[in-house]
């Protein structure tokens, strides 16, 4: 009938569906990369996930109801990847976990740049982004200027000042 779970807990059952090393990694690389097909996910992933391992996660978080999958229309051989709105409301989540990693480990200063504006933003810009996401997303209106942008740019300019413009 239903799913075996090993407790009611609600930090048990979120650790069931989100506990595992790579689905969050997954889910940031669509949420902050925009990355959105699977070559993307494969190929631009800093932890270079393997293929099999990023195949498996992407089912179940489809399976699971974090992220969306459809056909592209430009390709018929590939799938578009979206996250829901559960997905979208891990943000406030992993900003707090982008925050614990920037004060409690060696962190790089490129790759810790976009959590430390979501820490500073706090809960104002989170709403902001989550909003943003849902545009991207799941079709909703755009209100407000671009956070994901606002990111990006953040990101690139402190590549530039580490001294990797290219990424690597």
């Amino acid at each position: 009938m239903g799913e075996t779970h090993r407790s009611g807990c609600p930090i048990n059952l979120t650790l069931e569906v989100l506990g595992d090393r790579w689905s969050l990694i997954v889910i940031r690389d669509v949420m902050f990369g925009n990355r959105r097909h699977y070559r993307e996910l494969l190929n631009r992933s800093e932890e270079r996930i393997a293929s099999n391992i990023l195949a498996d996660r992407l089912k179940r978080l489809v399976a699971a109801g974090l992220l969306a999958r459809r056909d592209d229309p430009s390709h018929q051989q590939k799938a578009i990847y979206s996250l829901t709105e559960p997905a979208i409301q891990l943000v406030p989540l992993l900003a707090h976990m982008g925050a614990w990693g920037r004060r409690h480990t060696p962190v790089t200063p490129e790759l810790a740049i976009r959590a430390q504006l979501l820490e500073e933003g706090g809960p104002p810009l989170w709403e902001a982004f989550m909003a943003e996401l849902r545009t991207i997303h799941l079709g909703a209106p755009m209100r407000g200027p671009s956070i994901l942008a606002d990111l990006q740019a953040a990101f690139e300019a402190e590549m530039v000042r580490q001294g990797r413009p290219d990424g690597r």
